[in-house]
């Protein structure tokens, strides 16, 4: 299953300059997903990380591929999208995060994840950041599912 930016845009609450998916071209709900960011030099991060040498934040590529996650992870059964004003997705833990390689303007992007476990309240996932082929970052990342609070 592949989706487009608004298909993304009405499965997770994202927004720019917060929004770190750009497209979704392989999908299996509820095992793994493979989406894209393309690396510009307009993203507002860059003027500050660094001047000189724009390197995106390592914990903006771990947020794309957190953001990957939730995409996946709610296109099942349940009806139930993080964009839903009753629930909250948070990204709750970080293990083993390994970067590779820069990521730099001119860049795309492949993020793929597959799931560990999920649950109706704690998912783990394998996720891994690629460019060009080559792995740019890595990690085991977990993200909890709570209902929102009035």
């Amino acid at each position: 299953m592949q989706l487009d930016i608004k298909a993304i845009l009405d499965r997770i609450p994202h927004r720019y300059p917060m929004l770190l998916i750009d497209r979704v071209v392989d999908m299996v709900p509820g095992k793994s997903i493979v989406a894209l960011k393309n690396v510009s030099i307009n993203e507002p991060f860059f003027s500050g990380h660094f001047p000189h040498y724009p390197v995106m934040p390592g914990v903006l590529i771990l947020e794309a591929l957190a953001q990957a996650a939730a995409i996946f992870s709610f296109a099942d059964e349940t009806g139930l999208k993080p964009s839903d004003e009753e629930v909250l997705y948070y990204f709750v833990g970080i293990d083993g995060a390994r970067f590779r390689r820069p990521v730099v303007p001119g860049d795309q992007l492949h993020l793929e994840v597959v799931a560990e476990r999920l649950s109706r309240t704690i998912c783990k996932y394998a996720a891994v950041a690629k460019v060009d082929g080559q792995v740019a970052a890595e990690a085991k990342l977990m993200c909890a599912i709570r209902p929102m609070s009035a």
